[in-house]
């Protein structure tokens, strides 16, 4: 038979229902089948609890050991709000021929869930339950590479999620690596194109396996069963209702949108100079530049080199005062165990990860580590020059956090830093169980393998996690508190910007892509992983632009820079050894770094109104083109095309030597070009081919319907917050379009509640005919405080009428313009005018009208 895997379970593996009544029974207790085959790693329990209860339109269920506390993830996620949709969720379960239930949409009757397919197991450490899906197009899954946004259902896949650090493999996706972070969790599109999510709440070693049918399996060595299934039906409101439940983004500061610069291996401030005064010379809009662990004092945290680095507190006055520029530095947790800040952590009583007894503890290591002396503290070798112990921010008193926090306060009194950048978090730790370089008086951090003590490390089925690379522990330790810090520390929003990531991190941080590779390849994952990262409510991400590993060439940082420009995080960094690669080595880069980076900066209004939205009530800032279009089956696999929220298409270039893109219009909507030449004019629907030179702006498109906001660029954020308002207006079939600005002052702490943040909120409706046409602007809400630029120019696409630049009025009075065009051709209107409408009037409601003629 073809495509029958050689080894399977057979269909009557699991379950049965004791106290099965109806098919609608929320409480059930659940026996071995005796005729149920084996659990081959482990003898399964008996008896198990399942459960379910409606979270308003959406279900939570769980499936455990009866009369067993089983490990639960200790994050603060929201199972009591009831999900608000139009669609609703309901369970249905049967006991024929074994105990299965299914999770159906109650408007269509489409199952989302259907575990009839069976092999249920429930050991102590192999959990394994499968379902056949609705549909092949499922979407998520990480922290893993893939080659494709859409998951394959024509062979076997394995994608295991452990945190580890392990750099992405972009070459070889479908190896199913575990990476840096565990993101369980998918959203799917059903045949009508309503979409559905679906969360794995578990932090255990675990993998999902794609098949035929299609169907997914899901195994986890520990916990227990726990999902909720979000109903949609649209794939962004599927992102709202998920991140309801883990948290909603948090806001990031206005700056930290800007162009940032990065390498490891700076020689000293005097090299970083050089760098900033390379690229002020070269124009290429920049925000922030970091700093890797080449500051640092002997690789410790909450130090840095007094030789390299000695002036560097002058560098930062240097980047806030003349450059009106922002720093990041980078932090690993990892704590050299022999020094001032290790010594504060002990005092404070802050909580390190231990070993469960004092036997397993390496012997020496008190002589070696006095500080160490009457505790378990696990000691491994990262990057300091001495062994470090690893932060346990689990301490459910808080004292960890609390120390860690008032090391940041400490250290930025020194050196006024902006941002953290968190690194080595999965916890990293280098070669686990075998001999490392370095120290050579260091204990190596070695894990038990066998006997009773090799529960942990060893477990009988160590998920595709250990299978690809020996054993879990491999390069990580035996099995929100820097979010918090920076705010203590800097007295602003600050950001933190994070390796690992877990269920929920998007509350508190960003994320990078990790250590990618200079390669076309790593460029088009990056494209793929930037979306992933959205669907799991972590919106602020991106790779590192042009490559980490490796050498990059012109051409690929050129084409890197273009597409970099359009993710949140916007990051330039290599590797310590390799060719510098900041955007002004080469003048091709440099040109067509300023160029794309002066589109997102004249576009950041748009992008923060984005993010300030995501805040407000969860959701995606860069999305997949099926998102808006869930019913045009071309939209489904597309990879390299996305979109900023509903409006903004771009279209890179990720092919070595392409000089042209392919790219696919939604039928469902009128596409404007806001590139070159082609500027403001409509463009023809389905499948084009767009020029795409060196010298050129990547093609981007705005949807018509839609009422963008922004502002003239400058070379910082600080900068371009100055310039006045413009509104670019792309018109629809019905001639007219909406859009809103979210503004504050871009780094003040918000509270819990945005709501009670302070900050304006705009909205504007356009709308035209034979005889006129009118923008209205409201004010729903007002920030105290808080000086707005003036609106000073518009532009509107795709306007089928003359306008009467004469007869133009501002509620009513008239208005005289500076400057104004109309293009027959083009169909593009464009008016200026100093402080054209006053945006800081007492009116809360503005209307600017015309009169058109024939």
């Amino acid at each position: 038979m073809l495509n029958v895997p050689w080894c399977y379970f057979p269909p009557n593996t699991g379950y049965l229902a004791k106290n099965w009544t109806t098919e609608s029974d929320k409480q059930l207790l659940l026996e071995k089948d005796a005729k149920s085959v084996k659990n081959p790693f482990g003898t399964d329990f008996q008896q198990l609890d399942f459960s379910w209860s409606e979270l308003g339109s959406a279900v939570h269920l769980k499936i455990s050991p009866t009369n067993q506390k089983r490990f639960r993830p200790p994050v603060p996620i929201d199972d009591s709000t009831p999900i608000s949709s139009a669609e609703k969720l309901i369970v249905k379960s049967t006991n024929d021929p074994i105990f299965n239930f299914q999770i159906i949409r109650q408007s269509t009757g489409q199952k989302i869930w259907d575990t009839t397919i069976g092999g249920l197991l429930f050991a102590d450490q192999y959990i394994q339950i499968a379902t056949i899906l609705p549909s092949d197009k499922i979407y998520g899954f990480g922290d893993n590479v893939h080659g494709t946004l859409k998951h394959h259902f024509d062979r076997y896949l394995t994608y295991s999620m452990f945190a580890r650090d392990q750099p992405p493999d972009s070459a070889n996706p479908q190896n199913g690596n575990n990476i840096y972070g565990v993101q369980n969790f998918y959203l799917g599109l059903e045949p009508d194109g309503k979409a559905h999510g679906v969360f794995f709440f578990n932090s255990n070693a675990q993998e999902v396996t794609t098949g035929m049918a299609p169907s997914l399996i899901y195994r986890t060595i520990g916990g227990f069963l726990e999902f909720f299934y979000f109903p949609g039906p649209t794939p962004e409101e599927v992102i709202r209702q998920y991140t309801q439940v883990v948290g909603k983004p948090f806001l990031p500061p206005y700056w930290s949108l800007g162009f940032q610069l990065c390498r490891y291996g700076y020689t000293g401030t005097t090299e970083i100079r050089e760098t900033l005064a390379r690229m002020r010379a070269a124009e290429i809009p920049q925000d922030v530049q970091f700093a890797d662990i080449d500051y640092m004092d002997g690789h410790k945290d909450f130090s840095y080199d007094h030789n390299n680095f000695g002036d560097f507190p002058q560098l930062a006055d240097e980047l806030h005062n003349n450059y009106s520029m922002h720093l990041i530095l980078i932090f690993d947790p990892a704590i050299e165990a022999d020094y001032d800040a290790f010594q504060r952590a002990i005092s404070a009583d802050a909580k390190f990860i231990e070993w469960p007894r004092f036997d397993l503890v390496p012997q020496g290591l008190e002589q070696q580590y006095p500080m160490l002396n009457g505790t378990k503290i696990m000691l491994g070798k990262v990057w300091p020059d001495h062994a470090a112990a690893f932060p346990d921010f689990l301490d459910p008193l808080n004292k960890t956090q609390n120390w860690w926090s008032d090391e940041f306060t400490l250290f930025r009194q020194k050196l006024p830093f902006d941002g953290a950048w968190i690194d080595m978090n999965e916890p990293s730790n280098f070669d686990t169980t075998a001999q490392a370089s370095g120290d050579p008086d260091a204990t190596q951090l070695v894990c038990p393998t066998q006997g009773s003590d090799s529960y942990w490390d060893n477990p009988p089925f160590p998920t595709r996690a250990g299978i690809n690379h020996g054993f879990l522990f491999d390069k990580t330790t035996c099995i929100v508190a820097t979010h918090s810090a920076i705010r203590k520390a800097t007295g602003k929003r600050g950001v933190v910007i994070s390796r690992s990531t877990f269920a929920s991190s998007g509350r508190y941080a960003g994320h990078w892509l990790g250590d990618n590779t200079a390669r076309w390849v790593d460029l088009r994952t990056s494209v793929i992983g930037a979306q992933e990262f959205n669907l799991f409510g972590i919106p602020y991400v991106g790779s590192d632009i042009c490559g980490f590993l490796g050498d990059t060439n012109e051409e690929l940082c050129l084409r890197w820079q273009q597409m970099g420009a359009f993710h949140s995080f916007s990051r330039n960094h290599n590797d310590k050894g390799r060719n510098p690669q900041d955007p002004a080595q080469w003048p091709t880069v440099a040109a067509a770094a300023k160029k794309a980076n002066y589109v997102r900066y004249r576009h950041l209004p748009y992008l923060y109104s984005l993010h300030f939205a995501a805040s407000l009530y969860g959701g995606t800032v860069v999305r997949p083109v099926f998102f808006e279009f869930p019913n045009d089956q071309t939209t489904v696999s597309i990879n390299y095309q996305f979109l900023w929220g509903p409006a903004m298409m771009i279209a890179p270039v990720v092919f070595e030597g392409a000089t042209t893109v392919r790219v696919y219009l939604p039928n469902d909507a009128l596409w404007y070009s806001m590139y070159d030449s082609y500027y403001g004019i409509l463009q023809k629907n389905g499948n084009q081919t767009f020029a795409a030179p060196w010298t050129s702006l990547i093609p981007v498109f705005i949807r018509g319907g839609y009422i963008l906001p922004r502002q003239a660029a400058a070379l910082t954020t600080v900068l371009a917050r100055k310039n006045g308002f413009e509104l670019v207006i792309a018109l629809d079939k019905n001639n007219s379009a909406n859009g809103e600005l979210y503004w504050d002052d871009g780094e003040s702490i918000p509270p819990n509640d945005l709501t009670n943040h302070n900050f304006y909120h705009f909205t504007y409706n356009f709308t035209a005919n034979n005889d006129m046409g009118s923008l209205t602007i409201i004010k729903t809400k007002i920030a105290s405080g808080i000086t707005l630029p003036s609106l000073e120019n518009i532009e509107i696409f795709g306007y089928p009428f003359y306008p009467n630049f004469k007869q133009i009025t501002l509620n009513g009075k008239p208005l005289t313009l500076d400057g104004s065009d109309y293009s027959p051709f083009s169909k593009v209107v464009s008016m200026t005018a100093i402080q054209m409408i006053d945006l800081n009037s007492a009116d809360s409601k503005l209307v600017l009208q015309w009169q058109n003629t024939v």
